[in-house]
Parts: structure tokens; C-alpha cells; sequence
């Protein structure tokens, strides 16, 4: 590319300044640092102890939990991609970052947000044939379909942000690139560029809508199956239990979209830019932190399993 000037700069590798939340006092960021220390620990713990659960017990070794590890796995790695800086900026005032590395951010945070939408479909796809077709469950949920659905989700959301990666390094910015954000999120970085965001706000919002509503579309599609082969089991007993199976894969579906609809509110409405980011930085802590909680309280297998890994002697 040729270089180009942006107010008095050229065209290169700029460095990237996190402005964090820009409203916010200085004698707030060590509470801040604390809070999202609180948080980060917490994901860490609840979803190490899901994983340690699920492969030590042989009794969870069955395809829900397998996927479920999958989803532990993205929210540790989800998490890790964004809050150690944020830490490191509310507790050292380190806002610097260079380009290479605030661009792998983005692309690692976009990826796991792609994947995570992936494995919740892979989730439901699971509970509709344990529902649907529960005499065909062993022949179509074998251990090698489990890796290829699992391998799958990963693969494509690794390759989903690339375009978006490419070609917003390939902006126009100043020698100091001035985000308003705490990470470096795609809208945030396109908008410190000197360079016309449309085409890539356009390209944002399409791989959106099909790491979002595609998703979606398609939980809402395996429940409508679920729903309507519950309602003609005659028991009520055997309707409770079908439900209380996928009660929680439910409750994390809504608290990730719910997660998303509310950074995706905060981006549209006519709010203040701390509104902004703060809805960006709730969809990143929301999720990871709530998935344990659901899977721990609401699943029997999985707190025994994890009652049983903690009460074990330490000798």
C-alpha cells in the first residue's frame, strides 16, 4: 500500500492507545482492578473445575459433557484474551499496546465469540437428537462425530474474522491510534482510523449477523423440534424430564444473547460512549462467569462431580 498521510502521519504500524473508560476517574480504577480481578478468577475457577469434573468423572463422559468441556474451554480462553490488559490498565495505567498484538486480540476475540455461538448449536443439535431420536442417539452422537461437530465450530470461527482482520490493518492511522475502548474490539479500532469505516462497519455487521442470528436461528429451530416431540410424550413425568435436560443449555443461550443484545444496545441507542463500552465489556465477563454457575446449580451429574473432586483427601 502507498503510504499515506493522516495528520501529519504516515501510513505504518501505529501504536495503539486504550483510553479504557474515558469518564472514569482516576481514583476508580483500583476498585475497578479488584472487580475485574474478582471476576477473572472466578471464570478461572468455574470453569477449570467443570473441566477437571467432566474428564476426571467416567460418568459424564457421554456427548453433552463433551461439548460442555468444549464451552468451558472457550470462556477460559475467551476471558484471557482481553481482561489480563484491562487489568493491567486499571492497575499500572498501561494503555500502550502495539498494532500486531491489539490485531490479535481482535481476531482471538472474535474467533471465540464465533466459536462459542458454534458450540451452543452443536449443544442443541445434541439435545435434539437425544430427544427427537433417542433410539438413534448412540449411532449418530459417536465419539467421532462428536470431534468432527467440536472441530468444526473451532475451524470456522478461526477462519470467520480474517477478512475483517486483513483489512483493517490495512487502515490508514495515526502514529498513536487513540481507542475508546479497554480492549481492542473491531468497531473501536475501526473508528480510531483515519480511512472511510464504511465498508468495514458493513463488513462487521455481516459477520454479525451470521456468528449471531444464524446461530440462533438454528437453537431456536433444534428447540421448536424439541418442544413440539415433548409435548407428545403423555407422562408428565417424562415431559419434565426431557425439559430438565435442556434447561440449562437454555439458560446459556439466553444469558449469551442477552449478553450480545445489550452490547449491540448500547452500540445503537443514543447513549454516552462509557454506555458503549461498558456494554461491550459486560458481553465479555457476563457469559463466562454465569456458565459455571448454571451448569453447577443446575445440573446433578455436575455437582456431584465436582462435590465429589473437592471433598477428595489432598494426601
Amino acid at each position: 500500500m502507498e503510504a499515506m498521510t493522516c495528520n501529519g502521519s504516515v501510513d505504518g504500524s501505529p501504536i495503539i492507545y486504550l483510553v479504557g473508560i474515558p469518564s472514569l476517574p482516576k481514583s476508580l480504577f483500583l476498585p475497578m482492578f479488584f472487580i475485574f480481578l474478582l471476576f477473572y478468577l472466578l471464570i478461572l475457577m468455574g470453569n477449570t473445575l467443570i473441566l477437571m469434573a467432566v474428564v476426571v468423572e467416567p460418568s459424564l463422559h457421554k456427548p453433552m459433557y463433551f461439548f460442555l468441556i468444549n464451552l468451558s474451554a472457550l470462556d477460559i480462553l475467551f476471558t484471557t484474551t482481553t481482561v489480563p490488559k484491562m487489568l493491567s490498565l486499571f492497575l499500572l495505567g498501561d494503555h500502550f499496546l502495539s498494532f500486531p498484538a491489539c490485531l490479535l486480540q481482535m481476531y482471538l476475540f472474535q474467533s471465540f465469540t464465533c466459536s462459542e455461538a458454534f458450540i451452543l448449536v452443536v449443544m442443541a443439535y445434541d439435545r435434539y437428537v437425544a430427544i427427537c431420536r433417542p433410539l438413534h442417539y448412540p449411532v449418530h452422537m459417536t465419539p467421532q462425530t462428536n470431534a468432527a461437530l467440536a472441530a468444526s465450530a473451532w475451524l470456522t470461527a478461526l477462519l470467520l474474522p480474517i477478512p475483517a482482520v486483513v483489512k483493517t490493518s490495512q487502515m490508514v492511522y495515526d502514529s498513536i491510534a487513540y481507542i475508546q475502548h479497554c480492549f481492542c474490539d473491531h468497531l473501536a479500532l475501526v473508528q480510531a482510523s483515519c480511512s472511510d469505516t464504511t465498508p468495514q462497519t458493513l463488513m462487521g455487521f455481516c459477520i454479525a449477523m451470521v456468528v449471531s442470528f444464524l446461530p440462533l436461528l438454528l437453537v431456536l429451530l433444534s428447540y421448536a423440534h424439541i418442544l413440539a416431540s415433548v409435548l407428545r410424550i403423555s407422562s408428565r413425568e417424562g415431559r419434565s424430564k426431557a425439559f430438565s435436560t435442556c434447561s440449562s443449555h437454555l439458560l446459556v443461550v439466553g444469558t449469551y444473547y442477552s449478553s450480545i443484545a445489550i452490547a449491540y444496545m448500547a452500540y445503537r441507542a443514543d447513549l454516552p460512549l462509557d454506555f458503549h463500552i461498558m456494554g461491550n465489556v459486560a458481553y465479555a465477563i457476563l457469559t463466562p462467569i454465569l456458565n459455571p454457575l448454571i451448569y453447577t446449580l443446575r445440573n446433578k451429574d455436575v455437582k456431584a462431580a465436582i462435590a465429589k473432586i473437592m471433598s477428595q483427601d489432598p494426601v
